[in-house]
Parts: structure tokens; sequence; C-alpha cells
């Protein structure tokens, strides 16, 4: 991280990114092969990783790789390769309503992130500009509402499958870090419609997710068609898991969190630039300090995050959090 630590300078300089899409990795088994966009600084090396997973939504693209491109974007501009599956539940797949596993896919979507980290070799030969410049030690996952559930499975969180009753447990190793935007929470405030067409979310249990998680949660996002909880539902991730976490809670921000699933899209609902920078940088700065504990990225932008007269929301935190000396060094 280079520059001062002054508030505004919580963020590296940007770089130009490059991005690549499909790349197609061979997935036998799989009703389709797995596509996956690649985003990453022109420049750099030793480069972190972001997995990111798409949502669901009613918008034709964003569930896929050609969503989210406003953290994508940053992401990488910020000196991180982002790698975004089109899961199975993508409505560009147009696949079989009636598959055994549809239409949420809620088991494949953790596995193409296992796939992804098992077929890196095959993402730099299809992108040779990557080559040799990952830092496969740091890796991250990310994801938004459907896709914060994916990503919690991949920290630790298990369910019980509801087609045999047994335990499942995607917890994957290889994942150092998480960021869950806007996910959902436990299954015992599901909706009666939810409960009973998507049963898997009715057995959520976080009490094993212990690896490192940035839960990012609005206060008015009462996701009604999901929960009876109301906004604190997404705020679960946070206060039944154990280990250390932190949870950004944004002020009058719904369930596109100011515009996160892509640029000038139509059904967020709070739409607000401001908000998705504060995403994009608090987000960046978490994983900075959790990949590599002596930056202090996090507590700059906590400090800067409430500086002002209206902060944009809140941080708390349990645990020792990475990022955060007692005195901050200059950098």
């Amino acid at each position: 991280m280079s520059g001062s630590t002054h508030a505004a300078d919580a963020v590296s300089s940007p770089t130009p990114v490059l991005s690549v899409a499909p790349v197609v990795l061979p997935a036998p088994g799989r009703a389709v092969d797995l596509q996956v966009r690649v985003s990453a600084p022109v420049t750099g090396s030793e480069l972190p990783i972001i997995l990111l997973s798409h949502g669901q939504g009613y918008s034709n693209h964003l569930s896929s790789l050609n969503g989210y491109a406003p953290l994508v974007n940053f992401w990488a501009a910020h000196g991180f390769v982002v790698i975004q599956p089109t899961h199975l539940s993508s409505t560009t797949l147009s696949l079989d309503p009636d598959a055994s596993e549809a239409p949420m896919y809620w088991r494949s979507r953790a596995e193409d992130m296992k796939r992804i980290l098992d077929r890196l070799d095959l993402i730099e030969a299809a992108v040779p500009q990557l080559l040799g410049r990952l830092d496969r030690s740091k890796v991250a996952v990310a994801g938004h509402s459907m896709g914060g559930h994916t990503a919690s499975l991949l920290l630790g969180a298990r369910l019980t499958d509801p087609h045999d009753g047994t335990e499942v447990d995607l917890a994957e190793p290889r994942i150092k870090a998480g960021v869950l935007l806007a996910a959902p929470g436990r299954g015992d405030a599901l909706t009666e419609f939810v409960a009973e067409n998507y049963p898997f979310l009715s057995t959520t249990d976080f009490s094993r997710m212990t690896t490192p998680t940035l839960v990012v949660a609005g206060d008015k996002d009462a996701s009604a068609h999901l929960t009876v909880s109301g906004p604190d539902w997404h705020t679960d991730p946070y206060f039944l898991s154990p280990g250390r976490k932190a949870l950004l809670t944004l002020f009058d921000a719904e369930h596109g969190l100011g515009g996160v699933s892509g640029y000038d899209v139509a059904e967020t609902t709070d739409e607000n630039p401001e908000r998705v920078s504060a995403v994009q940088r608090l987000t960046w700065a978490y994983l900075r300090s959790e990949l590599y504990p002596e930056d202090p990225a996090w507590q700059v932008a906590r400090d800067a995050l409430t500086a002002g007269p209206d902060p944009l929301g809140r941080v708390e935190s349990t645990g020792p959090v990475s990022g955060l000396p007692g005195q901050i060094p200059g950098t």
C-alpha cells in the first residue's frame, strides 16, 4: 500500500484492469462446463485472489460472470485477481427447472469455487498475462445475496441436505477470508414460502463458520420475500459464528447495498454511488488486512467511514482484528 495513512488515502492508487471472459473450465458431471470471468490489474506480481459468487435477482445477466462490475473493477484496479463463475442457477443458462438441484444449485455453486481453485493452472494458460502472477496462498471469497450463502458454506457454515438428511460440510481451507454481502441468515426465520420451496436454507448453521469474515448488511434490507425477521436477519452470520468477524452496517441501505450488482441496475432499490464506494473501499481494505496482517488498510478505512458528520454506516468486530496496530505506521 503506497501513500500516507490519512483517511483519504485508505485505498491504493488504481491501475488499469484487464478482463477476460469467458474462460471455460472443463467440468465432467456438471450440466455444462464452467465459464468464468477473470479480471486483474495489468501490473503487479504475487496477486491475491477473490472468488466472487453472484446472487439471483430478476435481471438476466447480473446473475452470471457479467455482473458485479462495480466491485470487480474496483478490486482488480487495486491489486486483486477476481474470478467470477456463472453458476448453474444463472438464468443465462436456461437449464431444466426440474433438475434435482434446481433452481438454486446450492451445492454446485460451492463446488464451482473449489473447481476454480483446482484449475488455476488452466486459468493462467487461458490468460497468459496472468502467468506466474498469482499468489495461491492468498485467497478470499465474496458473495452477494444467494452468493453470500455460497460463500458462507465455503467459510465453514453447514446445512442439512433436504434430500437425504446428511450434514453438509463444504468448508474450503484454501480460502483465508470472506465477505458476505446481504447474505441469508438463520433458517428458523424464513417466510413460509421460502421454507417450503428452498428447504436447504432452513437448516443453515453458522456455529462452525470460523474463517475470518466481513458481514455487510443494510439496515433497511427487510427482504420480506425471504425472512420474517427484517434487516437483522442479514447480520446473523456475524452474530451466530465464532472466531474473528466484522460487521459493516450500512445506514438506509437495502438489498442492493447502493448498487453493487452492476452499474445503473434497474433492480437496485437504493441506488447510491457514495454507498457503493463505501462498500468497495471497506471490503477491499478488510481483505487486504486479513490477507496481509501488517497492512493497516482496514483500520484506516474504518476511521474514514466515521470521520464525517454523516457517516454512511458503522463497523463492529469480534476477536482480534488484523490490520489494527496500536500505532498506524507510515507506508
